[in-house]
Parts: C-alpha cells; sequence; structure tokens
C-alpha cells in the first residue's frame, strides 16, 4: 500500500537544476570534468591492472588499493555521465528510475568508500607497529573478510536508506537544486514527515561517516607514537612514506565533506557547497591514482614492467626491452623480499 502512494505521488523525472544559474560556466565545467572523469577511469583502471597483474603487488595494502580504485570508478560512474549530459544542453532531466539509481549506488560506494578508508588505515597500522606480525595478521581471509564488511555494510545502509527515502510521496514536487540526485535533497521534495527518515540518516552518518574516521585517527595515533620512537631518521621517512599516500587520500575525502557539512548556513553557502559536492565526486576520484601512483615507487616500477613487457611483445623480445624487463623484475623482487609487505594475497 505504502508503495502504490509513493509510486502514485512521484513524479516521472526529475529536473536537476545543477549549475544552470550560470550557463556560462556549463562549458568551462563541461570541459574539466570531461577530462577529470577520463583521467579518473585510465588512473583507476591502471591501478586495478597492476595490482592483479603484478605479482609483487599481491600484497594487502594493493589489495585494499585495488578496491578504493574500484569504488572510485563506480561512483564516478553512477554521478558524471549524467552531469555531463545536463552541462552539454539545455535538458536538465533525469528519469525517476535513473535518480533511485543513482542514489542508491552513490550511497552504497560513499558508505563504503568511508569504512575501506578505515580498514586501509588498520592495515597501516599493522604494517608500521607489529611489523614482524604482519603477515600473521593480515592474512588473505582477514584481509578478503575486511573487503567483504566494507562493501556489504555499504550496501546495507543503501537499502535501507534509500529504500525510506524512495518510500516518501513526493505530491508532484521534481525540481532538485543539486547535480545529482542526493538522499536529503530527495527528502526535502517530501510532502510528509521525514523525521525517521533524519533519524536513520544520522544514525548512518555516525556509524559509516563518524565512526571509521575514529578508529582512523586512533590507528594514525599509534602509528605517528611508533614512527617516533624509531631511532634512525631513515627509518622514520620510509615508515612516513609508507602511510603518506594514505593520509593524503583521507584527507581529501574527509576534509572535503567535513568542510561541505560544516559551512555557515549562508544565502549562498547551497552554491557554495555544489562546487565542494563537485570537488569529492570528480577530482578526488582522479587525485587518488595520481597519489598513489606519483608517491610509490612500486607502482611506478610495476607499470614501467608492464610497459616494458608490452614493449617486448611488440618487438619480438629485443635484447634490450629483454633485459630492461628482467633487470627491473629482479630489483622489485628484492626490495620486496626485504619489505614488512610479504604476505600474497
Amino acid at each position: 500500500m505504502v508503495m502504490e502512494i509513493a509510486n502514485a505521488s512521484s513524479p516521472e523525472a526529475f529536473i536537476l537544476l545543477g549549475f544552470s544559474l550560470r550557463p556560462s560556466l556549463e562549458t568551462i565545467l563541461f570541459v574539466l570534468v570531461l577530462g577529470f572523469y577520463v583521467v579518473s577511469l585510465l588512473g583507476n583502471g591502471t591501478i586495478i591492472l597492476v595490482s592483479c597483474v603484478d605479482v609483487h603487488l599481491h600484497t594487502p595494502m594493493y589489495f585494499f588499493l585495488a578496491n578504493l580504485s574500484s569504488l572510485d570508478i563506480g561512483f564516478t560512474t553512477s554521478i558524471i555521465p549524467q552531469l555531463l549530459v545536463n552541462l552539454w544542453g539545455p535538458q536538465k532531466t533525469i528519469s525517476y528510475g535513473g535518480c533511485v539509481v543513482q542514489f542508491y549506488i552513490s550511497h552504497w560506494l560513499g558508505a563504503t568508500e568511508c569504512v575501506l578508508l578505515a580498514v586501509m588505515s588498520y592495515d597501516r597500522y599493522a604494517a608500521i607497529c607489529r611489523p614482524l606480525h604482519y603477515t600473521v595478521t593480515m592474512h588473505p581471509r582477514l584481509c578478503l573478510s575486511l573487503a567483504f564488511i566494507s562493501w556489504f555494510g555499504g550496501l546495507t545502509t543503501s537499502m535501507v536508506g534509500s529504500t525510506l527515502t524512495m518510500l516518501l510521496p513526493l505530491c508532484g514536487n521534481n525540481h532538485i537544486d543539486h547535480f545529482f540526485c542526493e538522499m536529503p535533497l530527495i527528502m526535502q521534495l517530501a510532502c510528509v514527515d521525514t523525521s525517521l527518515n533524519e533519524v536513520e540518516m544520522y544514525v548512518a552518518s555516525f556509524i559509516f561517516v563518524v565512526l571509521p574516521l575514529g578508529l582512523i585517527l586512533v590507528s594514525y595515533g599509534h602509528i605517528t607514537r611508533a614512527v617516533l620512537k624509531i631511532s634512525s631518521a631513515e627509518g622514520r621517512r620510509k615508515a612516513f612514506n609508507t602511510c603518506s599516500s594514505h593520509v593524503a587520500v583521507v584527507a581529501l575525502f574527509y576534509g572535503s565533506i567535513i568542510f561541505m557539512y560544516l559551512q555557515p548556513a549562508k544565502s549562498n553557502s547551497h552554491e557554495r557547497g555544489k562546487f565542494l559536492a563537485l570537488f569529492y565526486t570528480v577530482v578526488t576520484p582522479m587525485l587518488n591514482p595520481l597519489i598513489y601512483t606519483l608517491r610509490n615507487k612500486d607502482v611506478k616500477k610495476a607499470l614501467r614492467h608492464l610497459v616494458l613487457e608490452k614493449s617486448c611483445g611488440l618487438w619480438g623480445h629485443g635484447g634490450t626491452f629483454r633485459e630492461c624487463s628482467h633487470q627491473g623484475r629482479g630489483r622489485t623482487s628484492l626490495k620486496f623480499q626485504n619489505r614488512f609487505l610479504g604476505q600474497n594475497i
């Protein structure tokens, strides 16, 4: 009965106002968003490829990184294609079904990423603070279990929250002042009391945003204390480099979200919020693979070896290509044997 009421009062399509108040910006945004999206797909796809192909990257750290890259590809793909369509022409609509799919997927993957970043911080804690027990602690079954909990937990909260939102009668309201369908904005269109939805949203935010952030801070508190106890400057530098990429990704992800939701309630805050949302939905997923590749020698070597192997295949395994490839593999193998990340998944 509730479903029938919701369907009867739901519009066939929504109008995403997006940046329509700034038409002069839409062409510029289209070019920028398209460029960022292509770089994001290539970068995250490359991370997944090298993590699967290069045997030296079959470690917990890169297993979770491949999961993060998969999340970023799915999250951006659920939002950006529709955004590009709306930026390109005067048509700003999205079908009711498309809107529902969009906030189901974006909610799912957003919550999953919060938990996964906490899992990755625990992996760094185990590597820095308990290096001698690392391969025993982060064994393959635990890594798979933590990844499953992240994905399934995000899916569960999305199914509950998004379904409650979908059941709200909207009474014909179909204008969304944003560039994608987001649960709080859909709730604002409802013509009934949304107290239950708000309670569920606050509880879910605490469990999937605040708690993971707390776990990340606790993990890095222990990591900082362990690093400061290292006597040699070289040892401290190596320990810092092990965590620096993850810290940068966490800072980008949570920093943009916290800044967006803690800004004062002014007349222009909503417009500013759109650009902040554009940053964490478009720019952050593009920066993540760049951060990990530019600051990570192992990923750069894996990419170099992958390119060399392809080149050798194309040019008939010429002597120079083969020698470079074998030398590169030997150096990487020796490096990984001397590091704490030695357990394969």
